[in-house]
């Protein structure tokens, strides 16, 4: 599938005035507005903390050349050419596109200790950062598809 098919397989912002690839002043905005505004797949996801299962999400093993926002706001998150195949059935990047792109918080959840990752401009749950990535970071975000959206090169 080429960059414009991923392109075109994306929700429609159209209602979110919230949306944007260039403005990362952080938000703050209720959740009963994002449950309002955004499909309800990528709420659960986002806000209600939610994962959607390995190896089912649009992104797991897609290369492509351009960058991952925040499906929520619309944040850039990943540059492309920081994805790795990791096996784990999630997209995985080794490194963020920027500092504050990304917010990390512990998460004790199920009897484990991780690091959840957060938009750093709307807060929305990515997924989780892990320490068994490749060089040059040894990072691994682990997120999931629902929360990116593939902006090719144009």
């Amino acid at each position: 599938m080429n960059n414009d098919q991923k392109n075109m397989d994306q929700y429609d912002h159209s209602g979110n005035p919230h949306y944007s690839h260039t403005d990362t002043t952080a938000l703050n905005v209720p959740l009963a507005e994002w449950k309002k505004l955004l499909p309800e797949d990528l709420y659960y996801i986002a806000f209600e903390k939610g994962t959607e299962r390995a190896f089912t999400g649009k992104y797991w093993d897609f290369e492509g050349i351009g960058t991952y926002a925040c499906a929520a706001c619309g944040n850039v998150l990943f540059q492309a050419d920081a994805k790795f195949a990791s096996s784990c059935g999630w997209p995985s990047f080794f490194e963020a596109a920027r500092k504050d792109a990304i917010h990390y918080h512990e998460d004790r959840t199920f009897g484990m200790m991780r690091t959840e990752t957060t938009c750093g401009r709307c807060g929305a749950h990515l997924g989780h950062l892990f320490d068994d990535g490749p060089e040059p970071t040894g990072k691994r975000y682990c997120i999931n598809s629902v929360s990116l959206e593939f902006l090719g090169k144009k």
